[in-house]
Formats: C-alpha cells, structure tokens, sequence
C-alpha cells in the first residue's frame, strides 16, 4: 500500500499534514502559524474529530522526526537480508573493554580487514546513520553493519579485540 498523507489548509491558525493508516487511522500534525507544533489522533467515526492533541515542543518534534526516522532506517535495513541471500545486518553491541572505545571508527579499518559495511551507530535513542571514518566510538554504542556472516563474526572480534 502506498503512503497516503493529506494536507490540510487551516485558516487563521496554520495547516495540518494528515498520515491515513492502514488501519483506517488519521495521524496529523499541526503547524500553527506562530510556530507551535501538535501531533494529533483522530477518531475512526469522525475524522474531523480530534481524539487527543499533544503539544510538541521544538527539542520533542526534532526527537520524535528522529525516532521515527531511525526506526524506519534500521527496520529497512533488517529486511534486506529477506531479498538478498548471503548479505546479513546485525547490531553488534560494542564491548565495553574494546581497545577502540572513545577512539574514530576509522582506527578500527573495518571495511578493509572485514569487508563488512557499518552503516550506523546507535547511541541511547538516537542514530549516526553513515557513520564516517571520524565518528568517535563510546561506550554503549550499538554498530549497525551489513556483510557476510564470516565478515560480521570477524567484525565481532575485532571490535572486542580478539581478532
């Protein structure tokens, strides 16, 4: 099913993007000319009806595009391994004794030793998709990668340093 989003001109107080779901539910969020932002519930029997407005601070509406997003990015990135035989995505949890804590991505030369892709890292709730050479890893942080089930064992001990 294609994703169906309405736009809906609000005079005198600003516009509204409406997500129909699936299911039949109308999500939306209203731009308020003065620069508010809500995200809004309809109700299934009145779709002019509002079930319930959250207001969204600028920090919120930032976290939540964030969330979202991340969510959608790494839920698209666990399903190529459904068309592509051979290619695996995996979360590997950095170790918290990893010789490259607090050190760049780059000293762990990982493309070139694994011939494994990281393709993101997950720190707490939020996501570095195409993480560069640069990116200092920290503690706690989850490494998206996608290769073959050997390169990503050989990244497993190479990030723990026994490999």
């Amino acid at each position: 099913m294609a994703v169906r989003i309405e736009k809906v001109d609000l005079p005198g107080i600003g516009v509204r993007h409406d997500l129909l779901t699936e299911g039949g539910r109308r999500l939306s969020v209203v731009s308020h000319r003065d620069g508010d932002r809500d995200l809004a519930l309809f109700s299934l029997d009145d779709p002019d009806s509002s079930s319930e407005s959250i207001p969204l601070n600028d920090d919120e509406a930032a976290a939540l595009a964030d969330l979202l997003g991340s969510s959608v990015t790494l839920s698209r990135l666990a399903s190529l391994t459904d068309d592509t035989a051979g290619v695996f995505t995996e979360q590997l949890q950095l170790p918290v004794d990893s010789p490259y804590l607090n050190r760049p991505l780059g000293d762990t030369k990982a493309r070139t030793r694994t011939r494994v892709s990281i393709v993101a890292i997950v720190r707490g709730t939020e996501v570095a998709p195409s993480p560069t050479p640069a990116d200092i890893l920290r503690p706690g942080d989850v490494l998206i990668a996608v290769g073959t089930r050997d390169g990503l064992d050989t990244l497993g001990r190479l990030i723990a340093g026994t490999g």
